[in-house]
């Protein structure tokens, strides 16, 4: 049960408007704000900012 709550599910939105997602876990202690991360999408071929969906 800890698991859950300590590191929960999120999924990465690609901001390119592609509609492109990435599925990963965070950790709620180190990262109590929403995650930024600049990954690959391959709908537009070139890496852009992906941001955490609530």
């Amino acid at each position: 049960m800890a698991r859950n709550e300590l590191r929960p599910i999120v999924r990465l939105r690609s901001t390119a408007g592609t509609g492109t997602s990435y599925v990963t876990r965070k950790s709620r202690r180190n990262d109590p704000d929403r995650m930024v991360l600049r990954k690959y999408d391959p709908v537009a071929r070139q890496h852009v900012v992906f941001r955490e969906e609530r």
